[in-house]
């Protein structure tokens, strides 16, 4: 019997397409049913009713919640195709510890940069390019977080990429000329189909983001 894969999304969310990049590079199909995040769906309080929020991949009717443990239940899973995860217990476990940082640092400090103004987006834009020297120092030489090919922390990391352009147009700055090499590997990982396919234009994010900004009255 073939399986049921069913994902609740909402377009823009950087942790979405993380699960819509592990599934590509799997070359699995799925359902894809997106969500209002201001009008839930009795489905996602149904199969989230813990947090109530996306991503949930709903997998034969039993629902997996949270970006990184769905990708890390995609790649157990389907463990045949494009592993993720190394196969070795301690690099595995730095990945883990490098994708807590992605989730713990940067989503907080990339809302501050668009939803706030003065000392507070200056202090948020500080930390922010720290963060990702910190990051393209883990890269170092590699093409990819993975090594040669992509890996856990690749997907954790390379879907906020298409929110750098609003990141920097609010913020007034530029990624690229404070770290070339970490912009280098997101153009790479973008000529890969699974990534490009998965990831939204940068630019319809940044109109998402002046709704947001005009909801909340920053503008």
């Amino acid at each position: 019997m073939a399986d049921e894969i069913i994902l609740l999304d909402f377009w823009p969310s950087m942790f979405g397409m993380r699960v819509r990049l592990a599934l590509a590079e799997k070359g699995l199909k799925y359902e894809y049913r997106e969500e209002d995040l201001w009008n839930k769906s009795p489905l996602l309080l149904e199969m989230n009713p813990v947090h109530k929020k996306i991503p949930v991949l709903i997998h034969n009717g039993k629902p997996i919640c949270e970006s990184l443990i769905i990708v890390q239940y995609i790649d157990e899973l389907w463990c045949d195709k494009s592993p993720l995860l190394p196969s070795d217990p301690y690099q595995r476990a730095q990945d883990r510890f490098w994708a807590d940082y992605i989730d713990k640092k940067l989503y907080e400090l990339g809302r501050k940069i668009w939803s706030t103004k003065g000392e507070e987006q200056e202090t948020a834009k500080k930390e922010f390019i720290e963060c990702l020297k910190l990051l393209e120092g883990e890269l170092g030489e590699k093409p990819y977080f993975g090594g040669e090919k992509i890996g856990f922390v690749d997907v954790a990391l390379v879907t906020f990429s298409c929110w750098f352009y609003a990141y920097e147009t609010f913020g007034n700055f530029s990624i690229e000329a404070e770290c070339p090499k970490l912009i280098a590997w997101t153009k790479r990982c973008m000529e890969k189909e699974s990534v490009s396919s998965s990831l939204e234009d940068p630019h319809k994010v940044h109109g998402f983001i002046m709704g947001m900004r005009k909801r909340f009255g920053i503008e």
